[in-house]
């Protein structure tokens, strides 16, 4: 059978799955990613903060 020119329809099934699939992405981005993301950058912060400050003498 002949493929025809253009973009491929998509069943209501495929759209809805393909919405469900994005939503889930989504809320890995916010729930895993994001607070990765903010530790890593702390973790950078402390070490510049603590590798800068004058050495305490006593």
């Amino acid at each position: 059978m002949r493929q025809l020119r253009g973009k491929v329809k998509e069943t209501r099934k495929q759209k809805k799955e393909r919405k469900l699939e994005n939503l889930t992405i989504q809320n890995q981005l916010k729930t895993i990613v994001l607070p990765a993301v903010c530790v890593f950058g702390l973790l950078i912060v402390v070490f510049v903060y603590l590798k800068t400050r004058p050495a305490v003498e006593m």
